[in-house]
């Protein structure tokens, strides 16, 4: 494989040759031909001078830039090579920065960086202080006669260098129609919180694939074998006339094995966090004092050599949905650790 780009990366007064490859495939993609629907030949593009309606050869082609409408100046060669920047040839790392600096948005196309022949000691100790420090490397590079920003991180063995946009590319939300923050219910946040806690699990690429893509290469492949299609049956999404009941039967929905998996592992992360200590209670506890639905009793305890005085307020049922409590059998531990007692 020929690398799409080679020269130098320079940080500080380190130096090393690398090559630049593609870190993404287009196997995957199809690709498709425009025919002439008559005899099914393909369709052709040829160069036509727009002003004498002529074909032109390659070597009689130049490059233009339109300054006016109608109106261009010619860019040579030569031109191009007058405007080189440091970056042509050169990857300078400007700046080290934090990973979870950069928002997302900055990124466009990611890149394996690999070194070549006496740079291979540079490369590992440059990402092994990648790799330690927890930052990435920014800089630019000239990709097709263009400029872009990049970040440098590491990657498993190697580093992979990610274009970026700059930060003028980049619209600015207040440009758009967005909603103000409360345009929310406190009972519509709660129950949307709700369903992201059901959902959330750690990211596994592999889970994902582009179902469509698989959709039609199987309707080609079928159509290859003469086998007559049929377009699946769609259903609309249903109409939302109130979130909250939206909310409530997503939660109810049934749900696939691999996130039932992820409700599991969540409830077992809230059992293990320090202030959900259950408290088996041998005799009824003694009664602090009582407000409305709110019970305040205590509890003495001993968590490993230390005995404990433990605050657990008992509530009601609708207390607790009101306060947003946790609900293990109407105590909530909330005011833990009240005092020690030696």
């Amino acid at each position: 494989m020929r690398p799409l780009w080679k020269g130098l990366v320079t940080f500080g007064l380190v130096s090393f040759p690398v090559g630049l490859y593609s870190a993404t495939r287009r196997q995957a993609e199809l690709h498709f031909r425009l025919l002439h629907e008559k005899d099914q030949a393909p369709i052709d593009y040829r160069r036509f001078c727009t002003e004498e309606d002529v074909e032109v050869d390659w070597k009689d082609i130049v490059k233009g830039y339109e300054y006016e409408k109608g109106r261009f100046v010619v860019v040579t060669d030569e031109d191009f090579e007058r405007a080189r920047v440091a970056g042509t040839h050169t990857i300078e790392i400007r700046d080290f920065v934090p990973a979870g600096d950069i928002d997302f948005a900055y990124f466009e196309t990611p890149y394996w960086l690999v070194p070549d022949g006496p740079g291979r000691k540079a490369y590992a100790l440059l990402r092994e202080a990648l790799e330690e420090s927890g930052r990435v490397g920014i800089g630019t590079i000239v990709i097709r006669e263009r400029e872009r920003l990049l970040a440098l991180r590491p990657a498993g063995p190697g580093l992979m260098l990610t274009t970026m946009r700059f930060a003028s590319e980049l619209r600015a939300v207040d440009e758009l129609d967005m909603p103000q923050p409360a345009a929310a219910s406190k009972k519509e946040l709660a129950l949307a919180l709700q369903l992201v806690e059901t959902l959330a699990g750690p990211f596994k690429p592999e889970q994902y694939h582009d179902a469509y893509t698989e959709a039609l290469r199987a309707v080609i492949e079928a159509k290859i074998e003469g086998k007559k299609v049929s377009a699946p049956k769609t259903s609309r999404p249903p109409r939302v006339i109130s979130l909250v009941d939206a909310l409530r039967k997503s939660l109810a929905a049934p749900r696939a094995a691999g996130q039932a998996k992820t409700v599991v592992r969540k409830r077992a992360r809230r059992r293990e966090r320090p202030h959900s200590l259950v408290v088996q209670l041998g005799q009824p506890p003694r009664i602090r004092h009582r407000v409305a639905a709110l019970v305040v009793v205590e509890v003495h305890v001993h968590v490993a050599p230390t005995p404990l005085i433990i605050r657990l307020c008992k509530t009601s049922a609708r207390e607790r949905r009101a306060r947003g409590l946790h609900d293990s059998g109407g105590y909530h531990t909330r005011t833990l650790f009240e005092g020690a007692i030696s």
